[in-house]
């Protein structure tokens, strides 16, 4: 069977058309979606340097066109999928929190936050555009460098991080204006 779909010439078509299948339409964003679970190859550069092979994605639209809806099934898609909503979503909440340890003595741990997580997975952040400027910037070091560090409580460490991140948003004044550009 795995073999007469690869043969088959629009396998590309019907695995994007299998995701979501409720959700009618938004064939593009589909294809994104499915271009983000099966990934990019990471690469070793000449010079030591390496390149990611995660893809990152945000969709940007109207209210109630089933974003949250595709973040959601992309989730259950994923093998490691961690799912959060940019309006209660922290930076800690994100990334990693330092919390005193009650059994252990009083000692500080830390506690893995979403991208954490969702290390060799996907992270979705629903309503990316109702978070805090601070928090939101807390993905980017994630998204980047596929790490997070970490100082706090006596605690200097790296956390591993090699998730996608798929988000969510809203146009500025709630409504997509074409005549505008995307940034």
């Amino acid at each position: 069977v795995i073999k007469d779909l690869a043969t088959d010439p629009a396998i590309y078509g019907k695995i994007a058309r299998s995701i979501a299948p409720p959700i009618y339409g938004n064939d593009e964003v589909k294809e994104a979606i499915a271009l983000q679970l099966f990934g990019g190859i990471a690469k070793e550069m000449p010079d030591g340097s390496a390149l990611r092979g995660d893809i990152h994605v945000l969709l940007v639209g109207d209210p109630g066109i089933a974003k949250s809806q595709l973040l959601r099934y992309v989730i259950k898609l994923a093998p490691r999928g961690v799912y959060t909503s940019g309006k209660s979503a922290s930076s800690a909440g994100l990334t990693a929190a330092a919390v005193k340890d009650d059994m252990e003595g009083g000692r500080w741990t830390l506690e893995a936050g979403a991208l954490v997580l969702a290390d060799k997975g996907i992270a979705a952040v629903d309503e990316m555009d109702k978070m805090q400027k601070e928090d939101r910037s807390s993905l980017h070091e994630a998204m980047e460098q596929q790490s997070i560090s970490i100082s706090k409580a006596g605690i200097v460490t790296s956390l591993q991080a090699r998730c996608s991140v798929i988000a969510a948003a809203n146009p500025v004044k709630g409504r997509y204006d074409n005549k505008t550009t995307f940034a």
